[in-house]
């Protein structure tokens, strides 16, 4: 299973590297706005925290919100696929082991996120920059909660004594349909690791179980979803370029020399300037439409 998921993995990195590498030659001479530095480190540091399970998508957000990386919002949510698709599957490819989960659960809830990614990025990439700022704050606030909720222990009860490896029936099905919708919010910018990880919990399924879907399915849903971001040219080339270069370094470190950190103060502080950080979107949204 691993080794299929790496071939996979790998086919997706050609895929997304030949159109990301054509659309860079072509606008080689308009990169667009940011700064190399300041964005290889904020692909250094949310790369490395996402190796440790707390996720890039809102802590990105939060950084590039901060040093104002960004000429316009509506760019966000592409930006996010694109620059941390290459990191991602590097992740997966470096942290994926061998889990016991039956190989239909794992493969039916990647395909639903990827698919799920597929009609989001359709429907992201068209809309009006006060519609994305209002929904990526309350995409932000909420996975917010569910850091929080993960962080008080609240979404670990919810798995206790699950032993279950596979989904079947009705539960599968439910399965199925939350990844593709998990999919599909990761290309307005909440991430899929939390709400992925309740979903399992709840399902009944082993906890540990979560690791490969959840990697797995960022690794197969980003690339993907970040095609059609490309080809609508909806992302910042030079922000998401430094962002890749810095995260691919931030994962190599975070795997090899930072396995024992502790990260719950870490994830506390992200937790309040996540929250910080959406309701500013939400109201710069209501501003536009005053």
């Amino acid at each position: 299973m691993v080794l299929v998921l790496l071939i996979i993995f790998i086919l997706l990195a050609i895929i997304f590297g030949y159109f990301l590498l054509k659309d860079i030659l072509a606008n080689k001479n308009n990169l667009g706005s940011g700064n190399w530095i300041i964005s290889i480190i904020i692909g250094f540091i949310t790369d490395f925290l996402d190796t440790l399970g707390i996720g890039s998508f809102a802590p990105t957000t939060m950084l590039l919100n901060f040093t104002k990386q960004l000429n316009q919002d509506r760019l966000l949510p592409g930006t996010l696929n694109v620059a941390h698709s290459i990191p991602v599957l590097l992740e997966a490819i470096l942290l994926i082991q061998v889990v016991k989960v039956s190989p239909v659960t794992l493969f039916s809830l990647i395909i639903a996120a990827i698919l799920g990614s597929w009609v989001g990025s359709y429907t992201v990439a068209k809309l009006p920059e006060k519609f994305v700022q209002f929904w990526m704050g309350w995409a932000l606030i909420a996975t917010a909660v569910l850091m929080a909720c993960k962080q008080l222990g609240l979404l670990d009860m919810l798995g206790t004594g699950n032993t279950a490896t596979s989904l079947v029936g009705v539960k599968l099905v439910i399965g199925i349909i939350g990844n593709f919708i998990f999919g599909g919010l990761m290309t307005i910018g909440v991430g899929l690791y939390a709400p992925c990880m309740a979903m399992v919990y709840m399902l009944g399924l082993n906890p540990l179980v979560a690791f490969p879907v959840m990697m797995g399915s960022c690794a197969g849903l980003m690339p993907v979803a970040s095609i059609n971001f490309i080809k609508a040219g909806t992302y910042s080339r030079k922000v998401s370029l430094g962002i890749t270069i810095g995260g691919i370094v931030g994962i190599i470190i975070a795997v090899n020399f930072l396995k024992g950190l502790n990260i719950d103060i870490l994830s506390w502080i992200i937790v309040v300037v996540i929250i910080y950080t959406g309701f500013t979107y939400i109201q710069k949204s209501r501003k536009l439409t005053a």
